[in-house]
C-alpha cells in the first residue's frame, strides 16, 4: 500500500500553488480539503502528493502523511493527484536541525565521490554540523559559508572544463553514456531516500 506525503512551507501553505491546508492537531488528522470539481490535471488542478521513493525531490519546511478520499491519478513517475485529501499526521522528526544534518550528509557524500574537495568546503560542512547541534554560532556558520563560497568560485573554471569534457565524452559515447548517467542518478536517489528516512524514522540523530 502506497504511503503518500505532502510537503508544505512552514506556515502550512502550498509550496507550489496557492492556499493553506488544514493541519493535524495532536493525534487528530486535519479536516478534509474542499473537493475539487471537474477533471483533475497533474500540476494544475487537484491535491498533489508524492510517494516515499520521490519525497527527497520535493523537500521543504514541513512533511506530512496525506490521505486521498478516492484513488488518486498518477503520472506514473512520482506525483499523485486527487479530488479531495487531508493531512493525517506531521513528521515532527523533520525540522531545521535534521534538514541541515541531512544536507551535510549529502554534501559530504558528493565530495567523497568526486574527490575530497577544498578544505574550506570540508570545514563548512563540519561547522554546519556543529551549528545544527548548537555547538557553533551564526557568525561561525557565516564565516565558514563565505570561505566555502570562495572555494567554489576558485574551482569554477576547472568545473566548467570538466563539464565540457564530460559532455564531449557523453556525446561520443551516445546511449551508453546516458544509461550510465541515469543509473548513477537512480542509485544516488536511493541512497538519499534511505538516509532521509533514517532521520524521519528517528534512526539517526
Amino acid at each position: 500500500m502506497t504511503t503518500y506525503y505532502k510537503v508544505l512551507k512552514s506556515d502550512g501553505s502550498a509550496v507550489y500553488g496557492t492556499g493553506k491546508w488544514f493541519l493535524p492537531k495532536g493525534k487528530k488528522p486535519g479536516k478534509w480539503m474542499p473537493p475539487i470539481k471537474g477533471e483533475l490535471e497533474m500540476c494544475k488542478k487537484g491535491y498533489h502528493a508524492v510517494d516515499r521513493e520521490h519525497l527527497v525531490e520535493w523537500l521543504n519546511a514541513r512533511i506530512f502523511v496525506l490521505e486521498f478520499k478516492d484513488e488518486p491519478v498518477t503520472d506514473g513517475l512520482s506525483k499523485y493527484v486527487g479530488a479531495q485529501a487531508r493531512l493525517l499526521s506531521e513528521l515532527k522528526t523533520w525540522n531545521e536541525r535534521t534538514a541541515r544534518l541531512f544536507a551535510c550528509d549529502c554534501a559530504e557524500r558528493a565530495m567523497k565521490k568526486y574527490g575530497n574537495g577544498d578544505e574550506r568546503s570540508i570545514n563548512a560542512i563540519r561547522v554546519a554540523r556543529r551549528f545544527a547541534n548548537g555547538e557553533a554560532t551564526q557568525d561561525d556558520l557565516s564565516a565558514a559559508f563565505d570561505a566555502a563560497f570562495d572555494a567554489a568560485f576558485d574551482a569554477w573554471a576547472d568545473a566548467w572544463a570538466a563539464f565540457d569534457a564530460a559532455r564531449a565524452a557523453g556525446a561520443a559515447a551516445g546511449a551508453d553514456a546516458w544509461a550510465a548517467r541515469d543509473a548513477a542518478r537512480d542509485a544516488e536517489r536511493k541512497w538519499q531516500t534511505k538516509r532521509l528516512f533514517e532521520y524521519l524514522e528517528g534512526k539517526r540523530d
